[in-house]
């Protein structure tokens, strides 16, 4: 594992250990944010850890063709329970993202370093959110990275049955209508299977992040 220094440096993707872990240590800088999600890494880690940097392989994405929609959730985007807006409350998604109790965890690795770094980067046009609405009340969401033609997503929240869902099938239609190439949600879950992503080696995923 690398350990990092205050130079605004991070070594291959190639180098993360087996369960994809690749360095250790730097800060939350917007500068360092960014050449990390552009080179293919991201931040995770709980509070009172030092900042962990992580490449995984194989890589959970979803490519925007492949998203699967069940005919229930079809059924409730054509009945407009919710409304959905795009990057209208990126804090309060965020936050919520870091509140909202998940089954088998204890703790959130959404700290308040965390927020105020992406927040930051949201001033800066790069963070961007999704929030989904019922009654005028916020009940889910999501926020991500936006690449400009892969959007890495970050977590998600939802207060209501079928919220998250919404945000995230909302994020893909506005994705295909601007062209991007690729959903990236890092790391696998049976929640994101069941939307169509899958893992793909990350030589794959490399490839399709530098290619512009």
């Amino acid at each position: 594992m690398y350990y990092l220094s205050p130079t605004l440096f991070f070594p291959p993707v190639e180098q993360a250990n087996h369960d994809g872990t690749l360095a250790v240590g730097g800060d939350l800088s917007s500068e360092r944010l960014q050449l990390a999600y552009t080179s293919g890494i991201f931040p995770w880690f709980e509070e009172g850890e030092p900042i962990m940097w992580w490449s995984p392989n194989p890589r959970m994405v979803l490519f925007l063709d492949e998203l699967i929609v069940s005919k229930s959730m079809r059924n409730i985007l054509n009945r407009n329970v919710f409304k959905v807006t795009f990057n209208q409350n990126f804090r309060d998604v965020i936050s919520n993202c870091q509140n909202i109790e998940r089954d088998g965890q204890n703790g959130t690795w959404i700290t308040n370093d965390m927020i105020e770094a992406y927040c930051k980067l949201h001033e800066l046009g790069i963070a961007k959110s999704v929030e989904v609405w019922q009654d005028a009340v916020l009940v889910g969401g999501l926020y991500g990275i936006d690449l400009g033609h892969v959007f890495c997503g970050e977590s998600m929240f939802s207060k209501v049955s079928n919220a998250s869902k919404v945000a995230f099938i909302a994020l893909v239609h506005q994705l295909k209508v601007e062209n991007y190439k690729l959903l990236d949600c890092q790391v696998y879950n049976p929640h994101l299977e069941s939307l169509g992503c899958r893992e793909i080696e990350r030589t794959d995923f490399m490839e399709i992040l530098e290619s512009k």
